[in-house]
C-alpha cells in the first residue's frame, strides 16, 4: 500500500537538502581553509625557532660546535600548551645536540636552506616538524641540519577556535531559516488547507462554483479543474432528473391503461367479454416493453456511464445484417427496404450493440413515418470519412422541429404512431459517444426525411 505523500514534507526536503549539502560542503572548504593558514601562521613561528638554534652554532677548525647554556634551552622549550623537541645533526658526525628521537625528513640531503615541513609522531604524539640546511662559512668540512619539532596542541586550539567562530553563526541561521521556512510553508498551504476545509463541509447538492479570491494564483488552476468538474456535474445530475422525471411520467401512462383494463376484464364473467380487455393489456404491456427497453438503452450510453470500450468493426457488415433484420417489418408495411454499401469492407471504431440501437431507430422511425408502398435506402459511404446514412419518402421533419426532435421524450405535434419520443434521443447519445457527427436534412434521392452518421477516421476509445 503506498503511503501518503505530504506536500509540505516535499517542499521542506526539496529546500533542506540543498542548504544542508551546502553547508556541509562549507563546512569541509573552511576546515581546509582554516587548516592551510593556521598551519602557516605556526609554522613560522617554528622557522623562527630553528633559526634562534641557528644562531647558537659555531665553527672552531671547519667543525660545528653548538652552545647551549641550560637557561637558553629552557627558555627554547616553554611552552603553556605544547612540547617543543629539536636535534642538530651533522651528516658526518651525527647529533650534536638536542633529541635523538626527532624524525628526520625524507628530504634531509636538501642543497639549499629552504625550509621542509611535515608532520610525524613523537611518543605517541602528533607533531609538525620543520628542518633546514645551516648555512656555514665556506671553511666548514661538514654539513648540519636543524630540526625542531612541536606538538598541535595550539594549532588545534586556534583551528576549533576559528571554525567555531565561522560555523555557529552558520547554524544559528540555519536554525533561523528553517523555523521561519516551517512557518512559511505553513502559511503558504493554509489556502489549500482552507479550500480543503470549504468542499469537505459542503452539502452533496451544493455544486456551486468554489470562489477563488483566496487562493494563490497557482492554485487558480486547481480550482477552475474542480469548478468545471461541478458544473459538468451539475448538467448530468440535472440531465438525469430530467430522465428520471420524465421516465416516471412517460411509465405512467402505460401503467394506469394496464390497471384500468385489469379492473375492466374482472368485471366481466365470459371470457369473449374479456377479450378486448386482454387485447388492451397486450397492447400497453408491449408499449411498457418497448419504453423500458428505451429507457435502459439510453441510461446505459448517457455521458454518466461510458463505460464502453470502442474496437474495430465492420460497419457494411452490420449494416446488410440490420437490414436483412428488418427487412420482414418494411414487407408487413409494404415498404421496400434497400441497402447501397462499396464492396471493400469499412472499418470503424465502435461499439455493436449501441450501433445496432442507433440504426434501429432510424430504419424503424422510417418504417412507422414514411408513405406505404414507399421506399427506404439504407447507405454506406467511405468518403470522406465512413458515413451511414438513412433516407425516406416519408413527409419529413419540418426545419422548425430539426432542433427538437432530438429531445427525450418529445414527439411532433400531429405525429402518428405510438412512439413515446425517445429513438432519436437514443441516436444522439450514441452518436456522441462514438465522437460521430449527426446530420438531419430532406432526401434529395426520395424527398423525405435523410439522416446521416458522420463517424471520424481514428476516432479517440473512451472509457
Amino acid at each position: 500500500m503506498n503511503k501518503k505523500r505530504s506536500l509540505r514534507t516535499e517542499i521542506i526536503l526539496r529546500l533542506s537538502v540543498p542548504v544542508i549539502f551546502f553547508i556541509a560542503v562549507e563546512t569541509v572548504l573552511s576546515y581546509f581553509t582554516t587548516l592551510h593558514y593556521v598551519d602557516e601562521a605556526y609554522d613560522r613561528w617554528l622557522l623562527d625557532s630553528a633559526r634562534s638554534l641557528m644562531q647558537e652554532i659555531k665553527l672552531k677548525e671547519g667543525l660545528a660546535v653548538v652552545d647551549l647554556p641550560p637557561e637558553a634551552l629552557a627558555i627554547f622549550k616553554w611552552d603553556d600548551l605544547d612540547k617543543t623537541y629539536f636535534n642538530i645533526i651533522s651528516e658526518e658526525r651525527g647529533l650534536l645536540a638536542g633529541d635523538a628521537f626527532v624524525p628526520e625528513t625524507l628530504e634531509s640531503s636538501q642543497e639549499t636552506e629552504k625550509p621542509i615541513y611535515f608532520n610525524a609522531f613523537v611518543k605517541n604524539e602528533s607533531v609538525r616538524i620543520v628542518s633546514i640546511k645551516v648555512p656555514l662559512a665556506d671553511e666548514a668540512t661538514e654539513t648540519i641540519h636543524i630540526h625542531v619539532a612541536e606538538t598541535q596542541k595550539k594549532r588545534r586550539v586556534m583551528m576549533l577556535d576559528i571554525l567555531m567562530a565561522d560555523l555557529i553563526p552558520q547554524l544559528l541561521l540555519v536554525i533561523m531559516a528553517g523555523f521561519y521556512l516551517l512557518h512559511g510553508v505553513k502559511r503558504g498551504l493554509q489556502p489549500l488547507h482552507e479550500l480543503a476545509d470549504e468542499i469537505a463541509q459542503r452539502s452533496p447538492q451544493d455544486l456551486s462554483p468554489i470562489p477563488e479570491s483566496h487562493v494563490f494564483q497557482e492554485v487558480h488552476t486547481l480550482t477552475d479543474t474542480i469548478n468545471n468538474l461541478f458544473n459538468r456535474l451539475a448538467l448530468a445530475i440535472a440531465g438525469q432528473q430530467r430522465f428520471i422525471s420524465n421516465a416516471a411520467h412517460q411509465l405512467r401512462t402505460p401503467l394506469a391503461g394496464l390497471k384500468l383494463q385489469a379492473e375492466r376484464a374482472l368485471r366481466e364473467k365470459e371470457l369473449a367479454e374479456m377479450k378486448p380487455a386482454l387485447e388492451q393489456i397486450q397492447v400497453s404491456a408491449d408499449r411498457m416493453s418497448h419504453l423500458i427497453t428505451q429507457l435502459l438503452v439510453l441510461a446505459k450510453s448517457g455521458p454518466l456511464e461510458a463505460g464502453y470500450q470502442l474496437k474495430p468493426l465492420a460497419l457494411c457488415k452490420l449494416v446488410r445484417t440490420l437490414a436483412i433484420d428488418y427487412a420482414p417489418l418494411a414487407i408487413q408495411h409494404n415498404i421496400e427496404l434497400v441497402f447501397e454499401g462499396p464492396d471493400k469492407e469499412i472499418m470503424i471504431q465502435g461499439d455493436e450493440i449501441l450501433l445496432r440501437e442507433l440504426l434501429g431507430n432510424l430504419i424503424d422511425n422510417a418504417i412507422k413515418y414514411g408513405h406505404k408502398n414507399g421506399v427506404i435506402v439504407i447507405s454506406v459511404l467511405n468518403k470522406p470519412y465512413p458515413s451511414l446514412i438513412v433516407e425516406d419518402d416519408g413527409p419529413g421533419i419540418p426545419t422548425a422541429e430539426q432542433e427538437k426532435i432530438f429531445e427525450r421524450f418529445y414527439r411532433i405535434p400531429g405525429s402518428l404512431g405510438d412512439g413515446c419520443g425517445l429513438g432519436l434521443a437514443i441516436v444522439k447519445e450514441i452518436a456522441m459517444l462514438h465522437q460521430a457527427q449527426l446530420n438531419l436534412g430532406r432526401s434529395d434521392q426520395l424527398g423525405g426525411g435523410r439522416f446521416e452518421v458522420i463517424f471520424n477516421e481514428k476516432p479517440e476509445n473512451k472509457r
